[in-house]
Parts: structure tokens; sequence; C-alpha cells
């Protein structure tokens, strides 16, 4: 009976279903596009200097501090305690901005928002640890889809709420909180993974599609309590622990992990063309995450919120729709990106630059407004072309894994270098 419920909850529907309620609620957040209008209106009385220079810095250094052990700790844990983690931070986040005053009360809320982005890296690589290789583009197809499809609803909601209902900044948040609680409440019943990317690897090959199910019991994606159950061989259970020789396995079990991780990332990278891609990757979402924690203070000085109507909402609604449509588009481009990626990279980037430039300068709110449209359409087509650029180098499973990963972690971290505003 016990191995029937593990088959149920650790075939990829199950998960995969779960995970998307998880990434739907956390992403349904329609108070985010009004952040610097609440700080600085009447319910937390905040001035633009101090929400600029004191309070969105704290995320970004915090981010910076929690990225690389928030990154093996998810790893080392196997995800879902980390989307735990997440949860609670969310929880806490909205807490603190509904019901506390003050900068430093702020500052302590930008550091659980930079703990909520720090373990965004679980949500992503949950799903791959409990499903086989077979399903992997759609249900990544799956979770990204339904995160924009929740970012852009939390976006109209909140506009709606604020140009026709007149709803307080106050009740949006309130309407975060909730949801973010039900996100909380859905990560309780994740599957708990039985392997994961470093720490928890199993390296038995993927079974064959019509191989022998006895056979395949063996791999890398049953539970470990059937395989028991199965098969009496422990060839066909993976890995088994090995005699303890005292203190000193955990230590070299670690040591070998990241000794593991560095031959991968040199192996991944020897690729020059691969190199580039990835730098490019790492440096623009430097920009591009500075840009949208910053953008809402500039669009505060061109239009303040307490004198002029405030259209974040629609702005960031539009933004993310026109992302999904260029990101979509791409698949249906005939295009050799091989010979044309490059000069691709250079137009679109120069088109970014050329938006950056042009919202700075600009006094007219409805051109920043376009500009912050074309920017994260453009980034955002560029990201997908970089995407299958690097993974479609011919790179091994690991490195491809190692990849994805560490691309996370250098380009957040480049970004926690640049705490620039407008």
């Amino acid at each position: 009976m016990g191995c029937w419920k593990q088959e149920k909850t650790n075939t990829w529907a199950f998960p995969t279903l779960i995970l998307c309620l998880y990434g739907f609620f956390y992403m349904m957040k329609p108070s985010e596009p009004f952040l610097t209008p609440y700080l600085t209106g009447r319910d937390k009385n905040l001035t633009t200097d101090e929400v600029t220079n004191q309070i969105f810095p704290v995320w970004t250094y915090s981010y910076l501090a929690l990225l690389f052990p928030v990154f093996l700790l998810t790893d080392y844990v196997r995800y879902k305690p980390v989307l735990l983690l997440q949860g609670i931070s969310l929880i806490i986040t909205w807490l603190l901005l509904l019901f506390a005053h003050g900068v430093m009360a702020m500052q302590v809320v930008e550091f659980f928002y930079g703990m909520v982005t720090a373990t965004e890296v679980a949500y992503y690589a949950y799903i791959y640890s409990v499903v086989s290789t077979q399903h992997y583009q759609r249900v990544t197809s799956y979770c990204r889809s339904v995160t924009l499809v929740a970012a852009t609803v939390a976006a109209v909601l909140g506009q709606l709420l604020v140009s026709l209902a007149h709803v307080s900044y106050f009740y949006l948040n309130a309407i975060t909180l909730a949801s973010v609680s039900l996100a909380f409440l859905c990560s309780f019943f994740l599957p708990m993974p039985q392997r994961s990317m470093f720490f928890h690897r199993k390296d038995t090959p993927e079974p064959l599609p019509g191989a022998d199910k006895g056979v395949a019991a063996g791999g890398s994606h049953r539970p470990s309590s059937c395989q028991e159950e199965k098969s009496p061989n422990p060839a066909a259970r993976g890995p088994t622990p090995q005699p303890q020789a005292g203190n000193a396995r955990p230590h070299s079990h670690m040591l070998s992990v990241l000794l593991q991780l560095a031959k991968d990332l040199r192996d991944c990278y020897s690729s020059r063309k691969l190199l580039y891609w990835s730098l490019w990757w790492a440096l623009a979402t430097a920009g591009f995450n500075q840009v949208v924690n910053y953008v809402q203070v500039l669009w505060d000085f061109r239009a303040p919120s307490h004198s002029s109507a405030v259209y974040n909402g629609a702005v960031e609604a539009i933004a993310t729709f026109l992302s999904s449509v260029t990101s979509f588009l791409v698949q249906y481009m005939k295009i050799n990106w091989d010979h044309f990626g490059e000069l691709a990279l250079g137009i679109f980037s120069a088109i970014d630059a050329g938006c950056l430039f042009l919202m700075h300068f600009s006094t007219n709110i409805w051109a920043c407004y376009a500009s912050y449209l074309i920017f994260k359409a453009c980034y955002m087509f560029l990201l997908t072309i970089a995407t299958f650029k690097r993974f479609g180098t011919g790179h091994g499973d690991s490195e491809i894994r190692t990849s994805c990963s560490s691309l996370v972690i250098v380009h957040h971290h480049l970004s926690s270098f640049f705490p620039f505003a407008f």
C-alpha cells in the first residue's frame, strides 16, 4: 500500500500540478506593481530618497549574501524544504509590509524578500528531480507558463482594483498575503524528491522506452521503498551506503561534490561561443534585475502617485504579455542563429540600451512606459535565444545541469554588484 501511494505521488502529473498551483499563487501578487506608491504614500509615509537609497539596496545585498549558500542548501535538502522556506519568507514579507512601519522595518522586509528570490532556484529545479527526462520539455513549459499567466492576471487585477474600484494599496497587499499563504499550503503536498543534482546524485541511466519494467525499477526515478519491495538485487536500488569510515565521510562527500561542480564548470565553458552567450546572459540579467527593482521609483518621479493616475499594473501586464509572445515566436523563426545570433544580440541589446537612455532623459511618463515595454520584450526575446544557444551545444547532461545552475548564480551575483538607480 505504501509503495502504491508513493507511485501515485511520483508520477509526472501530480507533482507538476502541485508545483504549478504553487507557482500560480506565488506569482499572484497584485500589489507588487504598486510597491513604491505604497511605501511613499500615506500608508508608510516614507520619502523617495529613503526608499531608493536605504530600503531597496537591502534586497540587492541580501540576495548576494544568500544566493550561493541557499543554492547548495537547496540541493542538499532536496528542494522541498527550501520551497517551504520560501513560502514562510513570503508570508513574513507581506505581514511586515502590512503592519510594520519605519525604515528599519522595511529593510527587514527587503531582507526576507531577498530570501524569497534567492530560493527561486528550488522552484525551477524541483520538477527535474521527480520526473523523467522524457517529460522535461512539457513540465518546463507548464511551470514557466503558469508563472507568466499569474503575473499577468495579478497585474491586471491590481490595476482594475486601483483604477475602477479605488481599492487602497493596503488591501492589495492583503490579497497578496492571502495568495502567498495558499502557495505555502500547496508546498506541503509536493512529494519529497529522492535525488538531487549534486549531493544525492543517482547516475543510473534512464530506462529506455519499452524496456522491461522490472529492470527500469532500478532507475533513478522510482521511489526507493518500492525498489526494495520489487527487487532484492542491490544493484537495482541505485547507490547503496558504504561502510562508515568515521566522521570524515560527510566532509569528503562535500569536497567531492564541490570538485565535481568545478570540473563540470570547466568542461562546460571550454566552448568560447557558449562562454560569450553565458556572459551576455549574466550581464544582461544583472541590468534587467536592477531596472525592475528601481523602475517604479522612476515612474513615481516622472508622475508622482499622490497627484497622478498610476498605471503600473497595466504596464506590467502588457510587458509580461509581450515578453511571452516574443519568447513564443522564437521557435517559429527560420533563422540560422549560429550565423545571425550575434548580430541579433548586438541589435536588440542596442535597442535595450536606447530604451534605458530614453527612460532616463525623457520627462514624459508615457515615453517611460513605452520604453519599458520595448526593453522587457527585447530582453526576453534575447534570453530565449541565449537559452537554446547555451543548451544546444552538444554538451553532456551533467554539463547542461551545471550550466543552468551555475549561470543562475553568476548572473544574480553580478546583478548584486550594481545597485544603481536612475
